[in-house]
């Protein structure tokens, strides 16, 4: 962890500058936290993200936080061909484990086509580390830091996105279709794409202060 800015040391002027420059980084990333909003599939356009994009996304993952350095976020990521087949693997997945009077034709079509405005589709999973005393919970945790990453890298960029947990997200079979071991999780499925729309107002239901308690 970085040592707290601390300027006294410095001439007045140098002091001023990067002063200025630590507020600066603060307010552009309050601003991106604040802005970014969820983006339904249903609302993007097409329009293909360039995969340089996508891999400085996924590289502002892998600087997550991460107890005992275990890192154990993972991500398939797919586009073209891979990313309709997916969809309609995930389709199949549910048809062939719902029972016929449960089974929602609305529901299979949603899954099967819900890849056809999206730029990629990258699905999350946490990949345990047996091997390390670290609970498997901060492993979630973990993974979905770095989750958080993406998200906040795509809303900087201008990309749409949904982190889904969706359909058989956490279904068994998904786990055996993707051929996980029985420690791992698959944390959700994001779809990302770029939109049309604007930016919608965002809002908070519980107000922060009912949030905190403050002790001293």
């Amino acid at each position: 962890m970085s040592n707290p800015v601390n300027f006294k040391h410095l001439n007045p002027l140098l002091r001023i500058r990067l002063y200025f420059y630590t507020m600066n980084s603060f307010q552009t990333l309050q601003n991106i936290i604040q802005k970014r909003r969820t983006i339904k599939p249903s609302d993007m356009n097409g329009n293909i993200i360039e995969t340089s994009l996508i891999q400085q996304l996924l590289a502002l993952a892998d600087w997550a936080p991460t107890h005992g350095r275990t890192e154990p976020w993972r991500f398939l990521v797919y586009e073209q061909a891979a990313r309709a087949q997916f969809c309609a693997d995930h389709a199949g997945l549910y048809q062939s484990n719902t029972e016929a009077e449960k089974f929602n034709q609305g529901k299979y079509d949603k899954l099967l086509h819900i890849g056809d405005t999206v730029s990629h589709i990258i699905l999350v999973y946490m990949k345990r580390t047996v091997t390390k005393p670290v609970p498997a919970i901060e492993e979630m945790a973990a993974v979905s830091a770095a989750v958080q990453n993406i998200l906040l890298g795509a809303s900087a960029l201008g990309i749409g996105a949904l982190w889904s947990t969706g359909g058989m997200t956490h279904h068994p079979s998904m786990k055996s279709y993707l051929h996980l071991e029985e420690e791992d999780q698959v944390m959700g499925i994001l779809y990302l794409g770029y939109s049309d729309l604007p930016m919608v107002e965002g809002k908070r239901n519980i107000p922060l202060e009912a949030k905190i308690s403050w002790k001293s």
